[in-house]
């Protein structure tokens, strides 16, 4: 690869927004989301929606919560965004309703073609669908989408979708666990070996 190629690329990339309302959004960052105080979710959602997120209600959003472009993100009714979560979202991420990241999640949009001398960007959009979970320390890759009501289990790598009703875990993450939904209603869990 050829880095000095790269930097002739990066003019192509669509950032989304204007440098001055990236430069405020990273002022507002700095003093809101990166910060160790816990200011109020409520607070850090109205300026989420300020800076063009579409936020839903009851949104809680812990401290040093990392958001690249506000502009491109999407969070529903009373999801939980846990304590160092990073959202690169250099495509848009979608997260649903009743959804919990937790702390030092990863949902990363980006990545680089490192078959292409210029080494460049490549991007595509994460969705975390309603009532999913994503655990502590997961990663998530550019492209996937997850749930409904899946869970990746702690420390996941989630380098392909992961399905309705499944509880996925490991490097790279493999199906551990299927919840299967019940007539009436309740989801059992039955044990399925990964392959």
């Amino acid at each position: 690869m050829d880095l000095l190629a790269f930097e002739a690329t990066k003019a192509h990339f669509d950032r989304g927004a204007s440098r001055w309302k990236e430069a405020l959004w990273g002022v507002a960052k700095i003093l809101f989301f990166l910060s160790p105080w816990p200011w109020p979710s409520r607070f850090k959602a109205t300026l989420l929606r300020a800076f063009g997120a579409r936020v839903g209600q009851g949104v809680v959003i812990r401290p040093r919560v990392n958001i690249t472009f506000p502009w491109r993100f999407e969070i529903g009714d009373h999801s939980w965004i846990g304590e160092e979560v990073l959202i690169l979202n250099l495509a848009p991420v979608s997260i649903g309703t009743h959804c919990c990241l937790s702390q030092r999640a990863f949902l990363c949009t980006g990545s680089h073609d490192f078959h292409a001398a210029a080494f460049p960007l490549i991007t595509a959009p994460i969705k975390i669908l309603d009532r999913s979970w994503i655990a502590a320390g997961c990663f998530v890759a550019p492209g996937i989408t997850v749930g409904p009501d899946a869970m990746a289990a702690a420390g996941s790598v989630i380098t392909r979708d992961v399905t309705q009703f499944t509880i996925v875990a490991g490097n790279p993450a493999r199906v551990n666990r299927e919840l299967r939904a019940e007539l009436d209603g309740d989801p059992s869990l039955s044990q399925h070996e990964s392959n």
